[in-house]
């Protein structure tokens, strides 16, 4: 009888496992229209970071009940790396037991190609609203979420989206880098993503502070007040613009934990922020 049991439950453990593997989805299957000039041969990817990406790739991970919202992240890592774990994969199981429909995004790292993190990331807000319905998602609740760099290419997505189908409909950003100022941007973002001899056209271009309008998404945004890495004044100032063109925000700043927590328990404010993520979730998308 126990052997019996056993057997049943391990066989409901292989399907519920089997339900619950993410997809991974190549978005660019036919070839990308720019190369970032990286050799793909040099490309690392492990579990937890990646660097050097050459391929976007958007990992996929489907709720048991989907509520009809999804939700792209983009991890951080400077332009030059992505922390895929603690600002990407970890939150998984949360975000499917709220009912969200969660993608990963890796995207390919610029290389001073200022225009490749947002075409792949345009290209798969795209793919989950044109999959929407088989997805069960309501193509009217697709966002796009982002850490340090990665909160500069979804406020990118928010503020410099190419067509209607490309646009998120919220954005939540962790940290995130906005302006390409001198002193006040995160040096080594800047420099991946437009080179160390940008002209001021493209400083002004990424310094998305510069690129909000009344047609930007509403916005949920934390970062803590003591980060050294992406000074506070870069979510200040993103608040400021969207509070300017009357676009809906929510602005946490948390007394301390410095930079790059993501999901990660260590951050003593791990509670508040998940909690305040989770009821504006609920009364602004949901």
């Amino acid at each position: 009888m126990k052997k019996a049991l056993f057997v049943i439950m391990a066989f409901i453990s292989v399907i519920a496992s089997a339900q619950n593997k993410p997809e991974v989805i190549q978005l660019w299957q036919d070839g990308a229209p720019e190369s970032n000039g990286l050799d793909p041969a040099k490309m690392v990817v492990t579990d937890s970071r990646a660097s050097a990406t050459t391929e976007a790739v958007l990992t996929l991970y489907k709720p048991s009940k989907p509520n009809g919202t999804a939700i792209v992240a983009c991890p951080g890592g400077g332009y030059a790396h992505l922390a895929l774990a603690h600002e990407g994969k970890d939150m998984a199981s949360w975000m499917n037991a709220m009912g969200i429909t969660y993608a990963v995004l890796q995207y390919r790292m610029p290389n001073a190609h200022s225009t490749i993190p947002l075409s792949d990331a345009a290209r798969a807000i795209k793919y989950v609203r044109d999959h929407a319905e088989e997805l069960g998602v309501n193509p009217s609740k697709i966002g796009i979420m982002g850490a340090s760099a990665g909160g500069h290419l979804a406020a990118s997505a928010a503020t410099m989206f190419p067509d209607n189908a490309s646009r998120p409909d919220f954005q939540i950003l962790f940290y995130p880098v906005i302006t390409m100022e001198a002193g006040v941007t995160h040096k080594g973002s800047r420099d991946n993503l437009i080179g160390k001899e940008a002209t001021e056209e493209l400083v002004q271009l990424y310094s998305l502070e510069n690129r909000v309008t009344e047609q930007t998404p509403q916005a949920f945004i934390m970062v803590s007040a003591d980060d050294r890495a992406v000074p506070v004044a870069n979510s200040l100032r993103y608040a400021e613009a969207l509070s300017n063109h009357g676009v809906p925000f929510s602005l946490h700043v948390y007394p301390t934990g410095g930079h790059g927590w993501g999901f990660r328990d260590s951050f003593i404010y791990k509670r508040q922020w998940t909690g305040e993520l989770e009821a504006w979730l609920r009364v602004r998308i949901f």
